[in-house]
C-alpha cells in the first residue's frame, strides 16, 4: 500500500524516530541517577551501548530493503538519523571502554587494542564509522560527488561484518545465540543487497560477428 506522508506528517515521524532512538540513552541517564546499573556497572554500560549500536546499525541497513518492498521512498529521509544515532551509541561504547577499563591511558588502550582480537575488530569498526558520520550531510555529498559518497558509505556493510566478528569473539562459547541471530540478520541484509545489485546490473550487449567484406573483380552492374 502506497503511503506518502505530507511534510508535516514526515516531521512527526522524524520526531517519533528521534525520540525512540534517544530512549536507550535516557535509560542510561536514569540508571546513573538511581544507581540502577546492577552488580557490574561497567559491564552494564558497555553491553547496553554495544547492543544498541548494533540494533541501530541493523535498522539503518533495513531502510533500503523496506523501501524496495513497500515503495515508501520517504524512508530514505530517516536513514541519516538512524546512522548518526548508530555512531552516537558506538562513541558511547568506545568511551566506556577507554574510560572505565583504561581511565583514558593511551598506552594501556593501545596495548589492549593490539593484544585482544575482539577489541581490535571493534576498534576497526568504530574507526570506519567516523568518516561515515562526518560525511552524513549535504555539503559532504556535494564535495565528494554522489558516486564517491556512495562508495564511501558502502563501508557500512564491512562495519556490520566486523561488528558480528566482534560480538562472536566477545561472548563465551555458551552464549552464542544472540551473536548468531545478529549475524543471520546481517547475512540476510547483505544477501538482499547483492541480489539487488545483480538485478539492476545492465547486461553487456552481445556484438554479432561481422560479415567478411566481399571484393568484386569489377564494378557490379
Amino acid at each position: 500500500m502506497s503511503f506518502n506522508p505530507t511534510p508535516r506528517q514526515l516531521a512527526g515521524i522524524k520526531l517519533a524516530v528521534f525520540t525512540l532512538c534517544l530512549l536507550p540513552f535516557i535509560r542510561l541517564l536514569w540508571a546513573a541517577w538511581t544507581d540502577d546499573f546492577g552488580p557490574n556497572p561497567v559491564e552494564f554500560v558497555q553491553r547496553w551501548t554495544g547492543s544498541w549500536t548494533f540494533n541501530l546499525l541493523l535498522l539503518t541497513l533495513c531502510v533500503s530493503p523496506l523501501r524496495g518492498l513497500t515503495e515508501w521512498h520517504w524512508l530514505l529521509r530517516l536513514r541519516r538519523m538512524l546512522g548518526l544515532f548508530t555512531f552516537f551509541y558506538a562513541a558511547l561504547h568506545f568511551l566506556s571502554f577507554i574510560g572505565f577499563d583504561h581511565l583514558f591511558e593511551i598506552d594501556d588502550i593501545a596495548r589492549d587494542i593490539l593484544k585482544r582480537p575482539f577489541v581490535t575488530v571493534g576498534f576497526a569498526a568504530f574507526v570506519l564509522l567516523i568518516p561515515l558520520a562526518a560525511t552524513s550531510n549535504q555539503w559532504a555529498i556535494r564535495r565528494l560527488g554522489g558516486r564517491r559518497w556512495q562508495e564511501l558509505h558502502r563501508n557500512i556493510y564491512l562495519i556490520a561484518i566486523l561488528a558480528c566478528v566482534h560480538y562472536f569473539w566477545l561472548v563465551k562459547a555458551t552464549a552464542l545465540l544472540w551473536p548468531l541471530a545478529y549475524s543471520v540478520a546481517v547475512a540476510l541484509l547483505l544477501g538482499w543487497r547483492v541480489r539487488e545489485r545483480r538485478r539492476k546490473a545492465i547486461p553487456v550487449p552481445t556484438v554479432q560477428a561481422g560479415k567478411p567484406l566481399k571484393f568484386f573483380p569489377k564494378r557490379p552492374d
